[in-house]
């Protein structure tokens, strides 16, 4: 059986250019102004063409100029060829200019119900033409989610030192105390953790971080919350305080979330506890033009 050799041909689209002006005008001095050549360079790009692919694509003599067979076959394929290159050009630019595109973000529930909306709604009227894909997640899924490719940015929480990911601080959120309407409590402007500690509290799941890090600071204080109900969300945990099964707290950035359920919020001491929250991104991968430009809008609103 005899075996076909194949030879890696290296043409330029600038011969193919060439190739196609000229069958096109049957002409080497019309396409010399089409392809910004003189008519020597010309006639050394097609011969170079010819020589890469192995044979004539065109007869010339004094009065007439033609393709042969093979050019009469091959001209389509370089029409295609230039068309698609042509288009892929295009759509590059386009990406990059931010007339088309995709992007996909993570964050966590407090942050994409509160800050997000006014992000994407600054980034939407400069950027039209951009589809944004929002995954509101708990705050470790949507460390996951950065760290798998599945997103390019997320704001979240801060993940702890990691040597994969990048964390851009953006401001701290401090946990506050959220009660039903007409609760005892709510005489007082502000709360201390012990105070709640006297009521059935509704707490966040373990392993959520935001459930290990009040568990942990109150146990360096001895104070220990009468946890009777336990969820996986925080926009649960404020319409079980509306049902007044018991008090919580949350993160300030829920606190517009929860006056809409009619709940009211204190501020919480002894001990202040909050969590730094910020951009995550995967390190040593670079963003899409998109991505970074809505970190820069993130940033720019964090300023003002």
């Amino acid at each position: 059986m005899q075996c076909l050799k194949v030879t890696k041909m290296n043409i330029t689209i600038k011969q193919i250019r060439a190739f196609v002006a000229v069958a096109q005008l049957k002409s080497f001095a019309e396409a010399c102004e089409l392809v910004h050549l003189s008519q020597p360079a010309l006639s050394i790009t097609i011969k170079n063409l010819e020589e890469i692919v192995g044979g004539k694509l065109l007869i010339r003599s004094t009065r007439t100029l033609a393709l042969t067979p093979e050019g009469v076959e091959f001209l389509p394929v370089a029409r295609r060829l230039l068309a698609d290159w042509d288009d892929a050009l295009i759509d590059l630019h386009n990406l990059f200019a931010l007339n088309r595109g995709n992007l996909a973000i993570a964050a966590m529930p407090s942050f994409a119900c509160s800050k997000l909306p006014q992000h994407i709604s600054s980034f939407r009227q400069q950027y039209p033409g951009v589809n944004i894909k929002i995954h509101d997640v708990i705050a470790e899924e949507a460390v996951t989610m950065v760290r798998t490719g599945k997103v390019e940015i997320a704001i979240s929480f801060d993940p702890g030192c990691s040597d994969d990911l990048n964390f851009e601080p953006l401001f701290c959120d401090e946990f506050v105390a959220v009660l039903p309407v007409g609760h005892y409590l709510l005489k007082n402007k502000q709360l201390n953790w012990q105070s709640l500690s006297k009521f059935p509290f509704i707490a966040l799941q373990r392993p959520s971080s935001i459930r290990y890090i009040i568990d942990k600071k109150l146990a360096e204080l001895d104070v220990y919350l009468n946890v009777e109900f336990e969820t996986n969300q925080l926009a649960t945990i404020g319409q079980m305080v509306a049902t007044e099964l018991g008090v919580s707290a949350v993160p300030s950035l829920c606190i517009e979330q929860m006056q809409t359920l009619g709940l009211e919020c204190r501020p919480l001491s002894s001990p202040t506890i909050s969590r730094r929250v910020g951009i995550i991104t995967r390190r040593r991968y670079p963003l899409s033009q998109s991505a970074q430009i809505f970190v820069d809008i993130i940033r720019q609103h964090g300023k003002s």
